[in-house]
């Protein structure tokens, strides 16, 4: 679909409130996809979309920034106060775009977000319940990051991975689905 005059590439599955996966620098859509991210969403109820940003995966590149083509994809879609899950790069995508629009975000799910720190007078804006994930052994998102969103956004929790380095969702798949889907807790409900 076209975006803010950018071509955009997305997956989606199931139904149900939205989900909005974005993906690190190395990764794509397609990550979520082979990881059955999408599939374990859509199977307990969930409408899952899997965005590849412009310049990654099957989306090119585009001269409009992220934060504005983020926006009108979640309105053009019409997703509805999605749960926005980033992990890395796409953790301060989804960071800042919580900061800026704070009424269209549900929840926000960070996997070792970069960025914490350019962001950090800023984090008490957030106002929804917030998961951080790290892994233990992450070498490029410190634990003081992860320390410091516990402290400033009201409403954190954070899960260190033990063991896990810096993408520890795909490294403990198992461990990622089960918090993660812990923190959504039943659509229905």
């Amino acid at each position: 679909m076209t975006v803010s005059g950018c071509e955009l590439h997305a997956l989606e599955a199931g139904s149900g409130h939205d989900v909005l996966l974005l993906h690190g620098m190395k990764f794509q859509a397609a990550t979520w996809k082979e990881l059955g991210t999408l599939e374990k969403l859509a199977k307990i109820g969930y409408h899952a979309v899997a965005l590849d940003m412009p310049g990654f995966g099957g989306s090119p590149a585009c001269d409009q920034d992220q934060d504005t083509v983020l926006a009108d994809f979640v309105r053009d879609v019409g997703l509805n106060r999605p749960v926005l899950v980033g992990p890395s790069m796409g953790g301060r995508i989804a960071l800042e775009f919580a900061i800026n629009h704070p009424d269209m975000v549900s929840r926000l799910v960070l996997v070792g977000p970069v960025g914490v720190e350019e962001n950090q007078e800023h984090l008490a804006r957030i106002r929804v319940p917030t998961l951080v994930i790290r892994g233990s052994e992450d070498q490029i998102s410190p634990a003081s990051s992860a320390q410091m969103l516990v402290s400033s956004v009201p409403d954190c929790q954070l899960v260190v991975f033990e063991g896990a380095p810096h993408p520890c969702y795909l490294d403990q798949p198992e461990l990622w689905h089960s918090t993660l889907l812990d923190f959504l807790g039943n659509p229905a409900a």
